[in-house]
């Protein structure tokens, strides 16, 4: 079981909070913060800029693709972007918490 920090930007809080309820109920990520930034992006080439709400979610590598399933029923945007990075190092504790939430339970 590889931990994983997953990135997603949403048009606002409730966007954030929706996309958050469901992955935690869904026992897909194990925790998620909320950041609020100012965006600048290329969208139809044009320079956009936004307030978003940016989603940094702890989980597991193996459930990357059931989160985007999940994300992409309720994202409002045509094209979302949702990243993942490995997480090389983590305390035991919080090891712990994360495969007992959403690891194997088996």
């Amino acid at each position: 079981m590889k931990p994983c920090l997953l990135f997603l930007s949403c048009k606002n809080i409730k966007e954030a909070d929706s996309i958050s309820i469901q992955l935690l109920k869904e026992k897909l990520i194990v925790c998620t913060k909320k950041i609020s930034i100012d965006s600048s992006y290329l969208w139809k080439n044009k320079i956009e800029s936004n307030q978003e709400v940016l989603l940094i979610m702890d989980s597991i590598e193996k459930n990357f693709e059931k989160i985007d399933k999940e994300v992409k029923k309720i994202h409002s945007y045509k094209v979302y972007t949702l990243l993942m990075t490995e997480v090389n190092k983590i305390n035991i504790n919080a090891f712990k918490w994360l495969k007992n939430c959403v690891g194997d339970r088996t």
